[in-house]
Order: C-alpha cells, then structure tokens, then sequence
C-alpha cells in the first residue's frame, strides 16, 4: 500500500487529473479490502440524490453570464458614485466590487481577469501607488468566497453531509456563517486602504451621478436581495434560488440590457458546464475515496495519532492554520475541500470544534493562500494580466496578506463571529 500511495503522489506530480487520482486510490483501497469494485459506481451515483446538486451548475452558469456582460462596469460605477467620496474611496470601491462578483462567480482568477483590466488602470489614473494598486486587485480577487452564493460554501456543506457527522451543516447555515466574517476582512482591508489614501484627493460626491449609476444598475442590484431574501424567508429553496437566479440574470442580460447575444449563449453555457463538470466529477470520485477511508477508520486512526501529538484545541487550530495555508498555495479550493473534508472534519469534531465554524475556518485560509507566496494561484494570475515581475507581486501583497492573516486568526479563535447568526 506505501508503494501505491508513493506511485499515486508521482502521478499527481507529473500533472495527472485530480480525479484520476482519487478514483485510482478508491479502487486501489476497495481492491485490498476485497469489496466489490462496483461500490464506487454506486458512491459516484450517490450525486444525483444530493438536494443541492442543481445549484451547484445554475449558479455556475449564472456567474459566467455575468463576467460576460457589463456588469462589471456596472458594479464598479455604482459603488464608485456612492463610496467614490470617502479617503481611499476608489481603493474601497474595488474591494466592494471584487467581493461581490468573486462571490457569484466563485473564482477569484475570474475576478482578476474581468475586474483587473478596469480596475488597476482606473487606481493607478487616480494617482494611488503602482504596488499598493497590484496588491489591493491581486489581493481582492479572492474576496468573496464567504458570501453567498459563492460555489465553495455550498461545496463544504455537500460533502460534510456525506460524511454523516457533525449537526446543522447545511447550505443555508453555511451562507449565514460566512456573513460576518466575510464582513470582518472587508472592513479591515477598507480601513487599511482608507489610512493608506489619507492623503489622495477626494472626489465629490455628485446626486446626478448617484442616479445615474443606480438607475444603470437597477436590474442587478436587487439579485443579492432575491437570493438571500428568498432563501432566508424560506420562500425558495437553494436549488430554486439558483434556478431564479439563473433566469433572472439571463433575462436581464440577454433580453433587457441585450450585452450578450442569443447565439453566444452555447459558447458561455459550455465554459460554465466544463467547470461544473470538472467540480462533479471530482465530487464523484472523492464520495467514493471519502467511503473508503471511512471504512478503514482511516480518519479515527488519524485522529488517535495527532491526538498523541497535539493534546489540546489551541495547538491544533495554530498547526491547522499554518496547514491549510500551505495547503491554499497548492490546491485550488475545489480539490482542497473534496480531498482535506473527510480527513479533517472528523479530527476536528474530535476538539470539539464546530463543523460549521471549521467550514469557514478553511474557505478563510484557502481564500488568502491564492495569495501566500512563492506559488499563490492569483500571484501568477495578476503577474501574467498585468505583465509585472512576480517578486514586485509579492512585496505589493504583503501589507494585505499581513491583515487578512490577522482576520484569519480572528475568525479561528473567536468563534462566535461565525456561528451567531446560525446558533
């Protein structure tokens, strides 16, 4: 068996698919135990019985009609002509939009590329500091994760409802949890931009333009509204919000503002679905992995063994900070969760740590280690958008890194911040 797991690790390091991977160690797992090769069908079926699976594709879609249209321009227009008067105005607006569109596209790459082009030009126009412009988008691309309908809070409570441990994670509970530390970050990467800007020019607030803004965006202020609004009253469910959602903004994109025309609707749907797909599969072939560690023991074993080494929660949240930071700078956050949740959230509950709290513990990690040098996804990113060397990157991110570590530390050992809207 080391020499199968020694085999699989090479594979994946030549670059081999992540579900090949976890479907190889599945079936290689089932092989020992001498059980039926069939269980892994039957685990990856187990998909199309999940409640929420609609969501995950509509939501999907809906994000991707988004980036494509002008929304964008939109988004950042509005907050502009309401934040645009405030010391670091601009810096705030480009925080506010950049959360907002991460947390329906659900990937912050998505966000550097559609917001970058018009967001770093306008900043560095403005006067603000070329790298206090490269760390605030590269940093703010990944914004966003915690709030709703954000891809990966509905992915945790997925796969945490699989393992059959652990109460009240559900995607509801996940939206809700994310709320105020998701808050937390904004405010205090806002409140850095605002003493960084103290002595940028102020732009004056203008009513006309105010109007004008809002009455260009009116169509796609109130979708925040609708999907919270109806999810929280219980008036929809999650995949009925994401249905609405979907048809909402393609109502609004295709026959209203008419930005996307009917024949690219194939062409987007396809680069939607082949995300989807992806996530799906990987989903798939992780139901099956996570069946068979689950079988062995493997996660009580695991636990009994770090449980030796590491006697108290404290410990355990330091090292598992510095474990899924690490973690963030390798895995993109989709592969992190299917892969780390099974392992993780048993041990965890072993401490006594909420499984809702460790949900968002670890979309809090994962979202700032697309940033954590040497090999950050969204440093990369940013260096190739806006052709700048990748050392300048890192030393423009540090300052925000720096905070938002220091928000990550708050939302692990305050626990309450996560849980007081949900308990």
């Amino acid at each position: 068996m080391i020499l199968t797991g020694l085999l699989l690790i090479f594979l994946a390091l030549l670059g081999t698919p992540l579900f090949i991977i976890i479907a190889a160690s599945a079936l290689l797992g089932f092989y020992h135990s001498e059980i039926d090769l069939s269980v892994v069908t039957i685990e990856f079926y187990r998909i199309a019985e999940m409640p929420v699976l609609l969501a995950i594709p509509l939501f999907t879609f809906a994000g991707y009609l988004l980036s494509e249209s002008q929304a964008p321009q939109r988004l950042v227009r509005v907050t502009h002509a309401l934040l645009g008067w405030l010391p670091g105005g601009l810096a705030v607006v480009s925080l506010v939009a950049c959360a907002l569109f991460t947390a329906f596209t659900g990937a912050s790459g998505v966000t550097i590329v559609a917001l970058g082009a018009l967001l770093y030009p306008a900043l560095v126009q403005a006067g603000y500091q070329q790298n206090f412009s490269l760390g605030l988008v590269t940093t703010s691309g990944s914004l966003g994760l915690l709030f709703a309908p954000a891809l990966p809070l509905i992915l945790y409570a997925v796969i945490a409802q699989q393992l059959g441990i652990g109460d009240g994670i559900t995607v509801e509970n996940m939206f809700l949890a994310g709320v105020l530390p998701g808050l937390l970050m904004l405010t205090m990467l806002a409140a850095w931009s605002i003493w960084s800007s103290r002595n940028q020019p102020l732009s004056t607030f203008s009513w006309t333009e105010a109007g004008a803004a809002l009455r260009e965006a009116a169509w796609e202020i109130p979708l925040p509204i609708v999907v919270l609004g109806g999810v929280y009253s219980g008036y929809f469910a999650i995949s009925e919000a994401a249905a609405v959602t979907a048809f909402y903004v393609l109502l609004v994109e295709v026959l209203i503002h008419r930005e996307i025309r009917p024949r690219d609707l194939p062409k987007i749907m396809r680069e939607a679905m082949v995300l989807v797909g992806g996530i799906l599969v990987i989903l798939g072939m992780s139901l099956a992995s996570t069946s068979y560690l689950i079988d062995a023991e493997i996660p009580t074993r695991l636990f009994e063994t770090i449980r030796e080494l590491v006697t108290d929660k404290l410990t355990f949240l330091i090292l598992l900070n510095l474990f899924l930071l690490i973690l963030g700078t390798m895995l993109d956050i989709f592969s992190a969760l299917v892969l780390i949740v099974p392992l993780l959230l048993p041990i965890a509950l072993g401490y006594g740590i909420d499984p809702v709290h460790l949900g968002i513990i670890f979309l809090a990690n994962m979202q700032i280690g697309y940033f954590t040098p040497p090999v950050g996804m969204n440093l990369f990113i940013a260096s190739y958008r806006f052709k700048k060397p990748i050392l300048q990157l890192y030393r423009a991110t540090l300052p925000w890194f720096l905070i938002l570590l220091l928000a990550v530390l708050i939302i692990t050992y305050w626990p309450a911040l996560s849980l007081v809207l949900v308990r």
